[in-house]
């Protein structure tokens, strides 16, 4: 089984956004050394502890410092934009690193109200006009507008020799139907919602249509996973991710991903701690063997060879070493 790794380019407590961004840089071409097959960049606006704004800018410097995993966004989010200025940056990091790059595209706004109003003047509009938006950006890719098309013309330059690849990325039917409309390969969000993820995947197999760049389904699901020598290593691990989402929808404003003390010293209602075990059951946590039964149960559920990987936690060493001895015992097949 492929896996590939998803990052939210978290900030921790105690540690700056300077020091995610070396994190997420150093870990990619780890990455590249273990064999895992794409590094993907999240994109979040005004969100306490998540750092990037622009996945564009860390494919660049992760392009940079790695020569053969495939690198991309997941995922721009198309309603904050113009189609022509995705493919025209897209189009730019193709032409940098040929064969490499991934499109991912969500029409998810990624932040608060606010921020949605400051990106786009009419957020909800943008989000219905998706599936336009959508369209036009893969005519730019492929240089294929109807001859009378106002931008037939025009050009996402630089043009590359080889395309992005688009993917969308969702949980929904809506995000399934379009994916499997347009002949795309899709990413579903294990981590987010396991079950409404299963029916998209299951819709998108179902009503895919193939296309002269995609003839079959291609299906990764992304699920967070937290390994670790030991059990109880593992799920100390893991209750910093839990509680900073708890601390995010109390609305308390935090300096990122809770330290053990911090989360030692966390007071929880009893209602909260029942919130915490509900968490726990959306991660894969546990020892690199136990993980790795988990990981190809999700698959094997899913009915696909790849999986992504999403590991928050506080401490930069425990996260290098949940991806390494992931990538360890997965080696052994």
């Amino acid at each position: 089984m492929k896996l590939s790794i998803l990052d939210q380019v978290v900030m921790s407590e105690g540690r700056s956004a300077q020091n995610a961004v070396q994190e997420t840089v150093q870990l990619a071409t780890l990455a590249e050394e273990w064999g895992y097959t794409r590094y993907w960049i999240a994109e979040h606006h005004d969100l306490p502890g998540l750092v990037c704004p622009a996945p564009e800018v860390l494919i660049g410097l992760i392009g940079a410092q790695t020569s053969n995993i495939r690198v991309g966004a997941g995922a721009v989010l198309l309603p904050n934009y113009q189609p022509y200025h995705v493919a025209e940056t897209y189009n730019l990091l193709a032409s940098m690193y040929p064969s490499r790059i991934d499109l991912g595209l969500s029409r998810s706004p990624g932040g608060s109200a606010e921020a949605s109003q400051a990106l786009s003047s009419n957020m909800l509009q943008a989000i219905y006009s998706m599936p336009q938006k959508l369209e036009e950006l893969l005519h730019f890719i492929h240089q294929d507008f109807p001859r009378d098309h106002t931008y037939s013309s025009l050009q996402a330059a630089p043009v590359p020799t080889i395309p992005p690849v688009p993917w969308i990325l969702g949980t929904s039917i809506k995000s399934a139907q379009l994916a499997a409309k347009h002949g795309l390969p899709y990413a579903v969000g294990h981590f987010m919602n396991a079950d409404s993820s299963k029916e998209a995947a299951t819709i998108y197999k179902k009503q895919f249509q193939a296309t002269r760049t995609l003839e079959e389904p291609q299906l990764v699901v992304a699920a967070s996973v937290i390994c670790a020598e030991t059990l109880e290593q593992a799920e100390q691990m893991a209750r910093s991710a839990q509680v900073w989402s708890i601390q995010r929808e109390k609305g308390e404003l935090t300096n990122g991903l809770p330290s053990k003390q911090t989360t030692i010293n966390y007071q929880l209602t009893s209602e909260e701690e029942d919130k915490l075990k509900d968490l726990a059951k959306r991660q894969l946590i546990g020892t690199p063997q136990t993980v790795k039964k988990q990981l190809q149960d999700v698959a094997a559920e899913f009915q696909t060879d790849e999986c992504m990987v999403l590991t928050n936690v506080h401490s930069h060493q425990d996260r290098v070493a949940s991806y390494r001895l992931l990538a360890e015992v997965f080696s052994h097949d």
